[in-house]
């Protein structure tokens, strides 16, 4: 394909996404040839699963700007309120519940924009020893032995500080929360982490997200899908611990 077919390519991606093509000043025709043209048009990640891991990314930051404009593509690519809600709410259990106040916010104004209404809060009627429990059995199911080494070895007296409260609220309370599926969540936590640029979480999860249905090709593209809101370089060292443990 030449650079001319990237560009009409991408154009028409742009434009399928967000109802313009208008570009970037300064930037020329690198979003549309490398991003829209490139990576939003290779095979093996749906384009919904790719608007779900751009938001993850871009929740990290957060870039507000462009997350406002994703967020509402992501609408018309079919993902629901309670979806986005949910890509949001993971996303800050990893960069901190801070960036929740901003991204959750503008969230809510993108849906109010199309006349949809904010989704209702879960219930959370499990108690602490449920959550506790259910977090454990969800960490076994994702990482298998893996869910007991590293800072989650349940004998390491300074992580074990802070780490039962993530079993509790992290996979006890956020991964059963609805309005995403386990897959989904796996896609969500590779995205965020390779934003965040934590391979070795990457590599952890990417493992894990076999396990909740994805392919290889699939988690590859997840963090290459990230590469233009968040760089290219966290991608790169994201597929580079990929490639030791898929290997």
């Amino acid at each position: 394909m030449t650079r001319q077919e990237l560009r009409a390519q991408g154009q028409a991606t742009l434009k399928g996404l967000f109802g313009s093509d208008e570009q970037t000043r300064g930037l020329a025709n690198l979003l549309t040839e490398a991003v829209y043209g490139g990576v939003w048009n290779r095979a093996g990640l749906a384009r919904a699963d790719r608007m779900l891991c751009t938001i993850a990314a871009l929740a990290t930051g957060p870039r507000l700007k462009a997350l406002r404009r994703h967020l509402a593509s992501g609408l018309d690519l079919g993902l629901s309120p309670e979806a986005i809600r949910e890509i949001l709410v993971q996303a800050a259990l990893y960069t901190g519940f801070s960036s929740a106040e901003e991204t959750l916010a503008l969230a809510a104004d993108v849906f109010a924009e199309r006349g949809l209404p904010f989704p209702p809060d879960p219930p959370e009627d499990a108690s602490l020893e449920d959550l506790m429990r259910r977090g454990t059995e969800l960490m076994g199911a994702l990482h298998g032995d893996r869910a007991r080494l590293g800072y989650a070895a349940p004998d390491n007296p300074f992580t074990g500080a802070l780490y039962p409260t993530a079993i509790q609220y992290g996979y006890g309370e956020i991964w059963f929360r609805p309005g995403l599926e386990r897959r989904q969540r796996a896609l969500v936590a590779v995205a965020a982490f390779t934003a965040l640029r934590l391979p070795e979480q990457v590599a952890k999860f990417a493992q894990s997200a076999l396990n909740m249905g994805l392919s290889q090709t699939e988690v590859v593209e997840a963090i290459i899908q990230t590469a233009p809101a968040t760089g290219f370089p966290p991608a790169l060292n994201a597929l580079g611990a990929l490639s030791a443990v898929f290997r």
